[in-house]
């Protein structure tokens, strides 16, 4: 028997997990055409939904893929994921792909595009990466050059990550060109003499929601940011490094290429912002923020 906590949406029928099915030759699964969106929920309410459906719009847009509905129809169809699925805390995931057409490279005509939305709990970031920080390795970026695009195709994230979990880390923060541009599944943010900087919007990272949302919180509380390229070296002379998500909110980075970061602890300005960003939660969780 399946229980109300595994409904998903797939191209216009809410059903359960169990009873979800695409065709084989669905272009996300033959090509990796598609892209997505994971949107968490704080007390059954979507965090920055405006935000993640722009984002959307503009994945969309880099793929050349029309979006097939109004933020309005999104909306209403997210929310009735969420309260399907029992409201409270999760973590929503929606993906589009090209549809579902004989195999070839070239854009089918006439296709019609696959779209799926799925829920799951939102587990909380454990309390020892709060108390201890992460570790990340340094490793150059070997991902394709539309990086901000939201795209299903993450074969290289993958590797990058799964190098970074060999080496005892929980992230790889990656270079190119001798730049810094984001984590292999996080955007990146470093403190040096109080001042947060973090890499500027470009092709070579994806625009973040939680990133954006942590320079909105530094601007309204009169702490000093600066969007700007920076290198290998800023980096490791950093007295604060932190990662941010959608799932992960905002962890501090306590050692970098098995060297300390700082004093090896949390950092005040992380403790501040980290302090901001719950504020803001409660904030969205009693209707004052959407």
């Amino acid at each position: 028997m399946t229980s109300n906590t595994d409904t998903v949406y797939l191209n216009g029928k809410f059903l359960p997990q169990d009873q979800a099915f695409v065709p084989v030759m669905d272009r996300g699964f033959v090509f990796g055409d598609g892209v997505y969106e994971v949107i968490p929920v704080y007390g059954g309410r979507l965090f920055r939904l405006a935000e993640h459906l722009r984002r959307l719009d503009d994945s969309l847009a880099g793929i050349r893929l029309n979006n097939p509905m109004s933020h309005d129809q999104w909306a209403g169809i997210l929310n009735r994921i969420v309260n399907e699925n029992g409201a409270g805390e999760q973590s929503v995931y929606l993906q589009l792909t090209r549809g579902h057409a004989p195999r070839d490279h070239g854009f089918p005509q006439d296709t019609q595009a696959t779209v799926f939305i799925s829920s799951s709990p939102l587990k909380p970031v454990a309390e020892a990466l709060l108390k201890d920080g992460v570790a990340a390795i340094s490793l150059e970026d070997i991902r394709w050059k539309h990086c901000h695009i939201k795209a299903i195709a993450l074969l290289p994230n993958i590797l990058l990550r799964q190098q970074a979990i060999e080496a005892g880390a929980q992230e790889a923060i990656l270079i190119r060109d001798g730049l810094i541009t984001e984590g292999a599944a996080s955007n990146l943010f470093i403190v040096k003499d109080n001042v947060i900087k973090t890499p500027a919007k470009g092709p070579f990272l994806l625009p973040g929601i939680t990133r954006d949302l942590i320079l909105e919180l530094a601007a309204a509380n009169n702490i000093q940011y600066q969007e700007g390229s920076f290198g290998l070296n800023e980096l490791q002379q950093a007295d604060e490094i932190w990662l941010s998500s959608s799932t992960k909110e905002v962890l501090p980075v306590t050692r970098l290429d098995d060297k300390a970061v700082g004093n090896g602890q949390p950092g005040p300005a992380w403790q501040q912002i980290r302090r901001l960003y719950q504020d803001y939660k409660q904030a969205l969780i009693a209707g004052e923020v959407e």
